[in-house]
């Protein structure tokens, strides 16, 4: 069994507690809240024994054995690798951190204390991923990839009242690309690596944060693919991957329960529908318990989010959206 703390009350939580409760080896704990009035509400709800409000005092607790980091994208970094210091393993909500340079801060500390960080990364933990990795073959030569991920926010609403949430706020190293262009870019260089080049533009709300934004990214002269995000706007189109033999259409990239294909030559088309829980952010915990309780390394994991974030740095450089974390 792996002990959990929870670090954030919000809906994610809820999610993330609905996913844990249907693992076998899930427990949790101990909630963590800014307030102890809030970590005692959620406790409550939940039947969680622990409440703290004192990062140090959770820290400390001898009865934890990992913690899931579910606050603001600026937090990530410190709260993980005091975490990790104190000898906890970390399940980590993406972004995982606001720059690589945090994500090699959290991955020394986890290898200096000898447990483990993940990337909360839930579509490449989810059997629609492995689907479309067991079905690429099928399309002959990649040429193009083009995921789309856009979904227009309620805070967006609330921006456009003079309520900046903080989706909106990039002193929180948030914005469309860190919030939801993370579900385009993890994928793409989880099937295909690092891209040799990126070319990146966005569009920028007034508090600096981005609201939308496209990135390409070349992969020699054999391929390219197209990465397009938003919080302002919905996608009515779905993501595909186009190969010389034939073209994969994928009706979610965040969450896929269907992909089709259809060959070029005789125009056949062939669907294949996925079979998995309703609440995928229970493949990402069911692989974090797994590697805790084999005692295996979550390095292979790792590798993509730390080329997730080198797209990411040079897409915010190109785009000029800098956060206080890269000072």
């Amino acid at each position: 069994m792996v002990r959990f703390a929870l670090i954030g009350t919000n809906f994610i939580t809820d999610n993330f507690m609905d996913a844990g409760r249907q693992c076998e080896g899930f427990h949790v704990q101990a909630v963590y809240s800014r307030t102890m009035k809030r970590a005692k509400e959620f406790a409550e709800k939940y039947g969680i024994e622990d409440c703290y409000d004192s990062l140090d005092d959770l820290a400390a607790a001898d009865n934890i054995d990992a913690v899931y980091v579910a606050s603001p994208n600026a937090l990530h970094a410190g709260q993980s690798i005091q975490m990790l210091n104190a000898g906890k393993h970390v399940l980590c909500e993406k972004t995982i951190a606001s720059n690589q340079r945090e994500l090699k801060q959290m991955l020394d500390a986890a290898k200096k204390n000898n447990v483990i960080v993940l990337e909360a990364m839930r579509p490449v933990f989810d059997p629609g991923f492995r689907a479309i990795q067991e079905n690429l073959p099928k399309l002959g030569a990649i040429r193009r990839a083009t995921f789309q991920y856009c979904q227009y926010s309620r805070r967006y609403d609330n921006y456009k009242a003079g309520i900046i949430e903080n989706a909106f706020k990039p002193e929180l190293s948030n914005g469309a690309m860190m919030d939801i262009g993370v579900y385009c870019v993890h994928p793409m260089v989880k099937l295909f690596g690092m891209p040799d080049q990126i070319l990146a533009s966005g569009y920028k709300l007034s508090t600096g944060a981005e609201a939308m934004g496209t990135i390409i990214a070349r992969y020699g002269n054999e391929m390219q693919a197209e990465l397009l995000y938003s919080k302002i706007t919905d996608s009515i189109l779905p993501s595909q991957i186009q190969g010389e033999d034939g073209s994969m259409i994928i009706e979610e990239i965040p969450d896929t329960v269907n992909i089709k294909i259809r060959t070029r030559k005789d125009k056949a088309w062939e669907e294949i529908k996925i079979d998995k829980k309703e609440n995928n952010m229970y493949y990402e915990i069911e692989e974090f318990i797994r590697l805790i309780e084999n005692g295996e390394s979550a390095e292979k994991h790792n590798q993509y989010s730390l080329w997730e974030l080198a797209v990411m740095d040079e897409a915010r450089k190109q785009i000029g959206i800098v956060f206080p974390a890269d000072q």
